[in-house]
């Protein structure tokens, strides 16, 4: 990872920071703790994690794509309201959609229970993104496992390893350079040892090379 010359470590155990909420409606668990997908798009899982700095704790918010364990949003604050999950999610919507002009009517969106997910701004996007909502029972980080696990990763290759930090301003500008190596250059045994944008652009070769296929029959 360029400057900061990030290499793969062996993660620390993860630890939660969302509150639970208390609505007794609450989105159904459509995932069952079964993270994969048959396609980019298919299933994200969504998380916030906490990093201790100088100035006082700072948190950040990931959105991934279960296909390709690319991280497809992203943000991070002083603060646990819900605008830092949302922002994660405005950035991963506003990445795919125009980006790629990905297609999210098929998107199912996991996440804990906490209550930056189901806050009434946070679910109310995901519908009109066309996606939805599913989430995992109170208390049980296995019922969005690989959220977790990415938030380990994170701690382990990047926040332990170049830590102390002195703020916000630090950490963002760390997490940026972070999600650009992850995403492009670390590979992944779940993903055959690609990155994740190579293993999303091969499936995307295959699916072009499919139809062509099937135009010239």
């Amino acid at each position: 990872m360029g400057e900061l010359g990030i290499t793969g470590l062996v993660r620390g155990k993860a630890r939660r920071t969302t509150i639970p909420a208390d609505q007794a409606e609450r989105p159904a668990d459509l995932v069952g703790r079964e993270f994969c997908a048959p396609a980019p798009n298919r299933l994200w899982v969504a998380d916030l994690t906490y990093v201790r700095t100088w100035s006082g704790w700072v948190y950040a918010a990931f959105v991934i794509d279960v296909y390709s364990r690319m991280v497809v949003g992203w943000q991070v604050a002083t603060h646990l309201r819900t605008d830092l999950a949302l922002d994660a999610l405005e950035m991963a919507i506003w990445r795919r959609s125009h980006d790629s002009g990905a297609d999210l009517s098929q998107l199912v969106h996991h996440s804990d229970r906490g209550v930056q997910y189901l806050a009434i701004r946070y679910t109310e996007r995901l519908a009109d993104a066309g996606a939805v909502a599913s989430v995992g029972s109170r208390g049980d980080s296995y019922d969005n496992a690989l959220a977790e696990s990415f938030n380990g990763l994170f701690k382990a290759e990047l926040i332990r390893r170049y830590g102390p930090w002195k703020g916000v301003d630090d950490v963002e500008l760390a997490t940026l350079e972070y999600l650009d190596w992850y995403n492009h250059r670390r590979l992944h045994t779940a993903c055959g040892d690609v990155p994740p944008a190579e293993y999303e652009a091969i499936y995307y070769r295959h699916q072009q090379a499919a139809l062509t296929a099937a135009q010239t029959k």
